[in-house]
């Protein structure tokens, strides 16, 4: 792809500049406390996001990732045990069922890349102890029907919300509908740390009292270990980021939506598919990946006005080389397989200006067209 790129798909210099002010005071106030580790900065997070989600329990964590794999570890999901997952996340997903001991089963997707509840019973064996899916892009799964399926086959339900802070369905927040949702603060994220980060939302206090345990080396006090775990900690610079971010979210997530609505307005829906909004759903966009024919020489046609673009994400996770144990072959799974070779990420973030919103939509539609 020649050209430079003149709009990026992300761009957190602008989003420095924006608040560079009130991020200079934070990092002061924080290094001048020397409250790095703990302290009144990640509990008042936890806080806030309480009563953000409206749940009873929240603990900070160093990664969506952890906040995955912790949640798994606590409810006790390991070694022999089966998670129903989607192949189209990004692989942390399928990482953390496998870092807590259990096997990865997985299950193909709609047409708006989240999974498909009708295809989840068949894929349910006697070892199957939980349903994970992933609100990929901002959009919530279907979740009505993955609780009823769960219900019946008394199932546990792990909401990996990584992409869907702010998300909601029929007036839910994503990671609040199942019985814990992981969320990830990576820089990339809608709610983003100047770092990695990450935390999980559950009304279960058992559950969340385990997952303080494993982010801490397992120290039920300085010198006590009750169960062996690992360092997993928020820093206090983060959370002290995030809080000043949170508040900030609603006014992200409009920006967004904004945005998202011009392709909406601008895109020829018969040459480019965009998985609309149903009634029922609020989407706080994480990413707008639509899907096109000819996706790579877009892409190309695309950087070469100018406009950068990402895909989320090539490889499907059956068809990695670190997922050959687990016997997938290609053609599993595929819709899955066929949405990653026609799924296009394209600019959102609140910096985007609307002109260039309007000139990637008619370029698309323009080259698509003579095509």
């Amino acid at each position: 792809m020649a050209g430079e790129i003149r709009v990026s798909h992300v761009d957190l210099a602008a989003q420095y500049a924006e608040e560079r002010e009130d991020l200079r005071r934070i990092f002061d106030r924080v290094m001048a406390s020397g409250q790095l580790i703990g302290g009144p900065d990640v509990e008042g997070l936890e806080a806030d996001l309480r009563a953000y989600l409206g749940v009873g329990q929240v603990v900070a964590l160093n990664s969506g990732t952890d906040a995955l794999a912790f949640a798994l570890i606590a409810l006790g999901i390991g070694a022999g045990d089966e998670v129903i997952t989607p192949p189209n996340s990004f692989v942390a997903s399928t990482a953390a069922v496998i870092e807590a001991g259990a096997r990865p089963v997985f299950v193909d997707v709609l047409d708006d890349q989240n999974i498909d509840p009708g295809r989840i019973e068949a894929a349910i064996s006697p070892r199957t102890r939980a349903i994970m899916p992933v609100h990929l892009t901002g959009r919530v799964a279907m979740m009505d029907e993955i609780l009823a399926i769960a219900a019946r086959h008394r199932l546990r339900v792990i909401e990996d919300a990584a992409q869907a802070i702010g998300s909601r369905h029929r007036g839910r927040f994503a990671g609040t509908i199942g019985d814990v949702g992981c969320f990830s603060a990576h820089p990339l994220k809608n709610l983003n740390a100047a770092g990695d980060g990450g935390f999980v939302a559950t009304n279960d206090a058992a559950l969340a009292d385990q997952v303080r345990l494993l982010r801490n080396h397992g120290l039920a006090d300085r010198n006590t270990v009750t169960r062996f775990g690992r360092v997993a900690r928020m820093d206090a610079l983060q959370a002290a980021i995030l809080r000043y971010r949170l508040g900030r979210l609603d006014s992200i997530v409009e920006r967004r939506r904004r945005n998202v609505a011009i392709y909406h307005e601008t895109l020829n829906s018969n040459l480019v598919f965009v998985p609309p909004e149903r009634p029922h759903e609020f989407i706080a966009h994480h990413t707008l990946v639509v899907q096109v024919d000819r996706r790579d020489a877009l892409r190309g046609h695309l950087a070469g006005l100018g406009y950068g673009t990402a895909i989320h994400y090539p490889i499907p996770i059956h068809l990695q080389p670190a997922a050959a144990s687990l016997g997938y072959r290609r053609g599993d799974f595929p819709v899955c397989e066929r949405q990653a070779e026609r799924i296009l990420t394209l600019p959102i973030h609140p910096w985007v200006a609307e002109a260039d919103i309007r000139g990637i939509a008619r370029a698309t539609n323009d080259f698509l067209g003579a095509g």
